[in-house]
């Protein structure tokens, strides 16, 4: 994916929840247009931070309890709110508790906070293995860019995972 808009996982408890960092330099091209001469982080890149979060909590969740890897996809939000603004190079505190996880989707409350104060809240769902893979070994090749991609953002990644 060439969208990282996570740091680190600083925490991930399977089943329960995880919690993350991001930082959006200064120089990101948005800036410029996002607004000229107030540049603040989209709303929609903090939902989405949040968004990617929440599938890696989702994925290792399902990993962990029944054996395979899900590819979760967002699908849906509800009770999106956005609270404050976000500046260039102001740290975000990324947060998703689960509140649901079922064969086919999943569901993550999500918090944003930047300097101890909240930015933005949604509840996010999540659909998996909602459209077949042509190819068997295509599951594979996920499971292993999605095990690569938490042993790159989170330090306590599980060796024996």
């Amino acid at each position: 994916m060439r969208w990282h808009l996570l740091d680190e996982i600083d925490s991930l408890v399977s089943g329960e929840s995880a919690t993350g960092m991001k930082t959006w330099a200064p120089e990101s091209e948005f800036f410029q247009d996002h607004f000229p001469r107030f540049p603040v982080v989209p709303g929609v890149l903090l939902l989405e931070a949040l968004a990617q979060l929440g599938g890696k909590l989702i994925g290792y969740t399902v990993r962990e309890e029944r054996g395979d890897w899900p590819f979760p996809i967002l699908s849906m939000m509800n009770g999106v709110k956005f609270r404050k603004f976000v500046r260039p190079g102001e740290p975000v505190t990324l947060s998703v508790q689960l509140e649901s996880c079922r064969d086919d989707m999943a569901a993550v409350r999500a918090r944003a906070k930047c300097n101890g104060r909240l930015v933005a809240q949604a509840e996010q769902i999540f659909v998996f293995n909602a459209v077949p893979l042509d190819d068997p070994n295509d599951g594979h090749i996920l499971e292993r860019l999605e095990r690569a991609e938490l042993k790159r953002l989170w330090a306590d990644y599980p060796v024996d995972s």
